[in-house]
């Protein structure tokens, strides 16, 4: 898959043309759980909530609910136990481990090691690294990205994406060693689509190796790990319609192998004695003690849904509500749509604003007590990349300076949301 692919998008008019609901065109875009939800609102009314805050966490797909109800009457301890309970729990574990792989296009020889969510999973990487390896990473990543490393170089947010791969090409080349280039796929500020390939291939040519962080990718679009090249990819269940505990590492064996057991304890070792004698395997090196089973499988009844769907079908979707939405912001005086490279470039269902005469915490809770919308305020776990966009270098998270507003889209997000938020923003800049 090239850089292009990557950043694809359905045309304009394509995505104008597409007014039709999903299923009126014979689509099997999957339910999600939630979408009859009533919230209160101001007066004491009852209306239908407008969850627009995929990006922090996505409502549950049905099928993943249906997956997780299925195991759960066998449910039982996985790896070590000779019972028939066990065994079936065992093979839906290491099923589960086999899907996540080919959903994101993963060598065979890759190793798949669940985690928690994006964050532990590059914690773990981080433990694992070369002595002396240098991590590169844009000031533009999320905290994930951004903290785990002793030793890194963090670069100024690119002005386009071509400067994003030049930074990262002089950065590399200066420096001796180990090295690891970490980057986005798409910003959990922006939506906006990185140039992964062509930083893949940057990182390859000074003999560094790359990690992705794909939690706000995977859910909108496909990845192909072994198309792009990619030496290790991040990802969470709770943002890919599997709000079940568990996340995922994806990638080359031999730093995971080499590395420091994640966690010591049973599952992660071979034999204890005097010395103790680890996995050289790295699935169960870094996956001691009793894994979150029903994470992993409703993880992979995610991705097995979206696959059964068609990125095709669910990328049209997203961008006409997208288009609708971005439209509608910009036809509002006082809001300020937030973007690194530009109202042109490629993103998924993600937009932060800022509206004036109102701090983000006043937007969000006037959206959610009046009219039934929930948004996400503050720096979004971007700090250094919010304050970048913002133009300005105080303010806290807490306080509601110097933050944005987020509002993020999905499976089950509808027109109605999309309007009614927009309508929400116009009234109260008119007051």
């Amino acid at each position: 898959m090239s850089t292009l692919t990557i950043f694809n998008s359905v045309p304009a008019q394509a995505a104008a043309e597409a007014h039709a609901p999903a299923a009126a065109s014979g689509r099997s875009i999957p339910a999600v759980l939630g979408a009859d939800l009533e919230v209160p609102v101001k007066g004491g009314r009852l209306v239908s909530y407008a969850n627009l805050d995929y990006a922090a966490s996505a409502p549950c797909l049905e099928p993943v609910s249906a997956a997780v109800a299925a195991a759960l009457p066998a449910y039982s301890s996985v790896h070590r136990g000779a019972g028939y309970a066990s065994q079936l729990t065992t093979a839906r574990y290491e099923q589960a481990r086999h899907t996540v792989r080919a959903f994101v296009g993963a060598r065979p020889d890759d190793a798949v090691i669940f985690t928690r969510n994006t964050t532990d999973a590059t914690n773990l990487l981080a433990g694992c690294l070369p002595e002396g390896t240098t991590v590169v990473v844009f000031d533009s990543e999320h905290h994930a990205s951004l903290l785990p490393w002793e030793r890194s170089v963090r670069l100024a947010p690119p002005a386009f994406p071509g400067e994003a791969v030049r930074a990262a090409d002089e950065a590399l080349a200066g420096i001796e060693g180990p090295k690891l280039l970490v980057v986005t796929a798409a910003s959990n500020v922006t939506g906006e689509l990185w140039p992964i390939a062509a930083l893949a291939h940057i990182a390859h040519r000074h003999g560094a190796r790359i990690l992705v962080d794909a939690a706000q990718l995977v859910p909108h679009r496909r990845l192909n790990l072994t198309a792009l090249d990619l030496d290790y990819v991040a990802f969470s269940g709770h943002k890919l319609y599997a709000p079940f505990g568990a996340g995922v590492l994806v990638g080359r064996r031999d730093w995971l192998a080499a590395g420091e057991p994640y966690l010591k304890g049973g599952g992660a070792v071979r034999s204890v004695g005097e010395t103790t004698e680890w996995h050289d395997d790295p699935e169960p090196r870094h996956e001691a003690g009793t894994p979150n089973v029903l994470g992993a499988i409703a993880l992979a009844a995610a991705c097995d849904a979206l696959t059964a769907t068609g990125w095709t079908e669910l990328v049209r979707e997203e961008e006409r509500l997208i288009a609708r939405l971005r439209t509608g912001l910009a036809s509002i005086d006082g809001v300020r749509e937030l973007s690194l490279w530009g109202e042109d470039h490629p993103r998924v269902g993600i937009v932060s604003f800022v509206v004036d005469g109102y701090s983000a915490r006043e937007v969000a809770e006037a959206l959610s007590g009046e009219y039934g919308i929930g948004v996400r305020d503050g720096k979004f776990c971007a700090h250094p990349f919010v304050r970048h966009l913002l133009g300005t270098s105080d303010g806290g998270c807490e306080d509601g300076t110097a933050s944005a507003v987020r509002a993020s889209i999905g499976i089950g997000s509808t027109q109605e949301h999309v309007d009614r938020l927009v309508e929400a923003l116009r009234d109260l800049v008119s007051r």
